[in-house]
């Protein structure tokens, strides 16, 4: 197990971890969180070298992606850098990359009714005015479940506030700040249910950002 204290605010520089083999030749990983070995509920940053591939393979509380780097493919499609893809408990795909990719990977977190499959490219969506300067892209709602970019710019410093349900974070691009410290691009950050925070930047950034899934 590891990192499985909700109660605990976790954060890990993902560019200072090493890489683990997975079972898959060709595919490493950034372990963040993880419940068993090859089970259960698990985040990570995943690469998958030129030609690697997985063998068809279920997940049975879903799967959540954010392609973050190169070309990730499967039977249905390809999800350039950039996309971001949800497939629900129950579901089965063989992923592959022919040129390569990293991700962001969540298994096994979703709620047993939260059914929808989603496969929105960032890079077209649209930007939606959010609180202040920031812009918000919606990505996913289900419950309390909320799933989003943010893209805050230079110099913006937003209002104190309280995580219900906890938050977590991953930035995609430039440097996040709060009075606990700063976060450059490729940090995970998980807040625990009730924690509070007052966040800023100095630059232009963009973070993902989940809100309200963690135990209470």
């Amino acid at each position: 197990m590891l990192n499985l204290d909700f109660t605990q605010r976790v954060v890990i520089n993902t560019a200072e971890q090493d890489w683990i083999d997975s079972p898959a030749a060709g595919v490493r990983r950034k372990q963040l969180e993880r419940e068993e070995a090859e089970r259960g509920r698990a985040t990570s940053i995943v690469e998958y070298k030129p030609g690697a591939s997985f063998k068809t393979h279920h997940h049975p509380l879903g799967e959540e992606i954010l392609v973050l780097e190169g070309v990730f493919s499967d039977e249905n499609g390809d999800y350039p850098a950039g996309t971001y893809l949800r497939n629900p408990p129950g579901s089965s795909h063989a992923p592959f990359s022919e040129k390569g990719c990293k991700l962001l990977v969540k298994l096994h977190q979703f709620d047993a009714d939260d059914r929808n499959t989603v496969r929105i490219d960032t890079n077209n969506a649209e930007w939606l005015p959010g609180q202040g300067g920031l812009h918000v892209m919606p990505l996913h709602s289900h419950n309390t479940e909320h799933v989003a970019l943010v893209k805050w710019p230079a110099n913006e410093v937003f209002k104190p506030h309280r995580h219900m349900g906890g938050e977590e974070i991953f930035v995609l691009q430039g440097e996040f700040c709060d009075e606990h410290g700063r976060y450059p691009q490729g940090t995970w950050l998980r807040s625990p249910h009730m924690s509070t925070h007052h966040p800023f930047v100095e630059h232009e950034t963009i973070i993902w950002v989940k809100t309200g899934h963690l135990p209470i």
